[in-house]
């Protein structure tokens, strides 16, 4: 009689958990595959002018070339904001999307804590968004919030600009292979230990988002939960972004460049184009033209394979994002840990 009403109830509630997993998952998916195809199409006709003209010429003045100022502080950022708004309201709605819909037990139970198995999801998830870190900051905020995992939301963060499949094609094509090749590498360790050592560091997560009542009932007319959480958003980071951005841009004009001859001037270089690049908020691909600018004014190549590691993977605005979700201290780790990278790795390319 028991395992009658048992099997009874399970029939019962079945429907409802295949609606609710319906509701809960397809906003999200939607949202996400809108926002793949809309960079990939972007990409693909980056890559084939490349393809057919060898030059990357990137659009609008927003990083005047190094040691010029082409623009105004004030006109360089309206271009930037021209420039990636698409991708901030995509990476918005995602961040709304999966703050409203995804439950955080389940996202708790696929983002283990301190395992590379979960940064390598957060990976996987993160690198064909081909976001620059600006927009891809709201993301981190509400993946994080919902499943207090603060490495896997670290590491999706550093993958949707440092594992952009286009990005790293466009390297490919327009450096050599031991760039290409140095560059993947870093990018990788970057989301698999950054978050994790991010972690280990600073011990327990306190941040957590339990299932609301009405999320567990699945009703559609709490749609505007969904709307509510990206007006959160908007508000708590965007003014945070705006700030980033215009700091980042002051920072533009600290690139050195003059003409390393001495091995002590190409080191030098190296540290110095890291730590510029590491605050500096650059639009998707304008780390490689900026990268070429380098070389020909006489930078050693490992101070442009630094500013392709340290540029797209996080910037101010970002930091400043991962500062406003946890505090100063896990961006400041963030932030070591690509510059690290970045310097190693120049190094690395340069004279080893």
């Amino acid at each position: 009689m028991i395992a009658e009403q048992a099997d009874k109830k399970k029939g019962e509630t079945s429907p409802i958990t295949v609606q609710s997993v319906f509701y809960f998952v397809m906003p999200v998916l939607v949202i996400v595959g809108a926002l793949i195809a809309y960079k990939s199409s972007a990409a693909l006709a980056v890559i084939g002018k490349v393809s057919e003209t060898g030059v990357f010429t990137p659009r609008g003045n927003i990083i005047p070339a190094v040691g010029a100022s082409e623009a105004g502080l004030l006109t360089r950022t309206l271009n930037y904001f021209l420039v990636i708004w698409p991708a901030l309201l995509f990476g918005i709605l995602i961040s709304g999307a999966v703050s409203t819909f995804v439950s955080p037990t389940w996202l708790a139970r696929l983002l283990e804590r301190r395992s590379l198995r979960s940064q390598a999801i957060a990976g996987l998830a993160g690198a064909p968004l081909m976001l620059c870190s600006c927009c891809v900051a709201p993301i981190f905020t509400g993946v994080y919030e919902r499943s207090a995992r603060l490495g896997p939301s670290i590491g999706l963060m550093l993958a949707a600009p440092a594992l952009n499949p286009a990005a790293l094609i466009l390297t490919f094509m327009l450096f050599n292979y031991k760039v290409g090749t140095v560059l993947l590498a870093a990018s990788i360790v970057a989301v698999l230990f950054t978050g994790m050592i991010a972690d280990r560091l600073l011990g327990e997560t306190t941040v957590h988002c339990g299932t609301d009542s009405w999320q567990a009932a699945a009703r559609p007319a709490d749609f505007l939960h969904f709307l509510r959480a990206c007006a959160r958003v908007t508000v708590r980071l965007v003014p945070v972004i705006v700030i980033g951005v215009l700091a980042s841009m002051i920072i533009a004009q600290m690139i050195p460049v003059r003409t390393f001859n001495s091995p002590a001037a190409q080191f030098l270089a190296i540290i110095v184009v890291a730590a510029v690049a590491v605050p500096l908020a650059l639009p998707t691909f304008f780390e490689i033209p900026l990268a070429l600018i380098l070389l020909g004014s006489g930078a050693p190549i490992g101070a442009a394979l630094a500013l392709l590691i340290a540029g797209p993977s996080v910037n101010l605005p970002s930091l400043l994002t991962i500062t406003r979700s946890t505090n100063w201290k896990v961006a400041a780790i963030v932030a070591a840990s690509i510059w690290t990278l970045a310097v190693a790795s120049g190094i690395s390319v340069s004279f080893l």
